[in-house]
């Protein structure tokens, strides 16, 4: 087993998983303390350390509201510690490896977390990475800055640093990511087989990361979790990046509010101060996501995904069956109808004639979900590019609690990283048979870019088919098992919704 490790800046020590065939590295630094002058600047060089660092414990979250106050879904699930140390000197990543020598170069699962860029941390419990690292794969996760920390612009802020001017926290996470290219072997690591994944706002982040031209050939595989967010319906769609001008207009929004007139007196504020500060701002005004700053960022992710303008790696991608579905509004079928009319012109009558178009609860019409047609979508083009190995899952289980939670938003991270049994839910066996499943797929695609394979018993498990327009196949995963639903092709609805989205996205 490998207990110590010698990276670029020193050596690290780990510590015992709770199986004590992981070693576990936690809270290593990949870059500077983003703090000072640092603050709001692209993550610098990590400075050299003497002796052995003990990485025995996570390093403090990210600044952000304080976790585990009060009672949403998200503080019953994980955010469960309103103690849990938070600092603006965050950038530190875990590691966990089962090698047992440097040589045995191992695939990489590069993991970015949740929490629409304004929340979360690599120390929420569902991100153990024990269970997959014992599969075979060196598990990294990444910190890094979020909210006002992560995503301010300011042209004061352009004008000192024009190569880098924004999206600091997506420069943190490149900047992990290239770490790990660097050191991943001192871990038993093999750089040249990386897959990039998160969810959510960490998916999106994964779309961010695919779409920057920088880090073509940085990593072989992706996996986006509920992140192709996008309403066939033309809704706005959450953290679709603004341009830098818009940004920076927002950014001179917050010095006003803060009351300082300049760069350097805002870097010499408290970070707590501005994290409260920046948690009254958005009360009233926009939160702060990706820019496009035309450096890291050139445009809409998924639209640049559309146009086959993005890293070409095998992609795995799904949802949750409860989660953001999208409708029409409408209090009357003539409203209905007018609203329909208004938003796709010469194809409306077409639509109006689709049974699903008409069927409503309350005075909602359409339901659909925005992000399975948008995978859908991009899969199908990105196949005429000749990118046809990608793989869409749905998650459909009877998640139990309470809350009759139904399969929400960011369920479906205790089933891929196996960690049900940190869930205050009263899962049962079927559920764990379920999340084993899961696990084991997620891990061969990460292995390999397919996610077929053996199950513990040796046994095949249900075949995975790739979806294209040959195999529109959807990957089931249900309490009961899963299984891969066979179709002829998409329902009318879906196929007309799917070819919206790709009219509206393509140049």
């Amino acid at each position: 087993m490998i207990r110590t490790a010698m990276t670029e800046n020193g050596m690290v020590k780990g510590i015992e998983a709770a199986d004590p065939r992981i070693t576990a590295f936690k809270g290593i630094p990949f870059a500077a303390p983003p703090v000072g002058k640092n603050r709001w600047r692209a993550p610098q060089p990590c400075p050299n350390w003497e002796g052995t660092l003990e990485a025995y414990r996570f390093a403090p979250i990210s600044m952000q509201d304080t976790p585990g106050i009060g009672d949403d879904i998200y503080i019953r699930e994980w955010h469960v510690d309103p103690e849990i140390a938070m600092n603006e000197d965050c950038l530190y990543l875990n590691v966990w490896t089962n090698a047992k020598s440097v040589d045995d170069k191992l695939p990489v699962l590069v993991w970015y977390f949740g929490g629409g860029l304004q929340w979360g941390y690599p120390a929420e419990m569902e991100f153990d990475g024990e269970r997959i690292a014992r599969r075979g794969i060196v598990v990294v996760t990444v910190n890094y800055r979020l909210n006002v920390f992560g995503f301010l612009a300011h042209p004061e802020i352009t004008a000192e640093q024009p190569e880098a001017p924004a999206n600091f926290g997506n420069l943190d996470q490149q900047a992990g990511l290239k770490w790990v290219i660097r050191n991943i072997r001192a871990f038993g690591g093999d750089p040249e087989n990386i897959t990039i994944a998160g969810q959510s706002a960490g998916g999106g982040s994964v779309l961010s990361q695919m779409t920057c031209p920088d880090n073509f050939g940085l990593f072989q595989k992706a996996i986006i979790q509920s992140a192709m967010i996008h309403s066939p319906y033309k809704e706005i769609t959450i953290g679709q990046p603004k341009t830098l001008s818009q940004a920076e207009e927002l950014g001179k929004k917050f010095f006003d509010f803060i009351g300082v007139k300049s760069l350097d007196e805002a870097r010499k504020l408290d970070a707590f101060y501005i994290r409260d500060k920046y948690s009254e701002f958005y009360k009233s005004n926009e939160m702060m996501f990706t820019v496009n700053d035309g450096k890291f960022c050139i445009g809409d992710p998924i639209a640049l995904y559309m146009n086959n303008k993005h890293a070409r790696v095998p992609v795995m991608s799904g949802n949750t069956m409860g989660e953001f579905l999208n409708f029409i509004t409408a209090n009357s079928d003539e409203e209905f109808k007018k609203k329909a009319e208004e938003l796709f012109g010469s194809h409306s009558e077409e639509f109006l004639k689709l049974e699903e178009a008409w069927q409503k609860e309350g005075n909602h019409y359409a339901s659909v979900s925005g992000i399975e047609c948008t995978i859908k979508s991009l899969f199908l083009q990105n196949q005429k590019y000749g990118n046809s190995q990608n793989y869409y899952y749905c998650l459909n289980a009877n998640i139990p609690g309470w809350d009759n939670p139904g399969n929400f938003h960011s369920v479906d991270l205790w089933f891929f990283f196996e960690t049900l049994a940190k869930c205050w839910r009263p899962f049962t066996g079927k559920h764990y048979d379920l999340a084993r499943l899961m696990c084991n797929y997620y891990c061969n695609f990460i292995k390999n870019g397919d996610p077929n394979g053996k199950d513990a018993d040796g046994s095949d498990m249900p075949y995975w088919s790739p979806y294209t327009k040959e195999t529109p196949y959807d990957m089931i995963f249900t309490d009961e098992g899963s299984y891969l639903e066979k179709k002829e092709g998409e329902t009318e609805f879906k196929k007309f919704l799917m070819e919206r989205i790709k009219e509206e996205m393509l140049d």
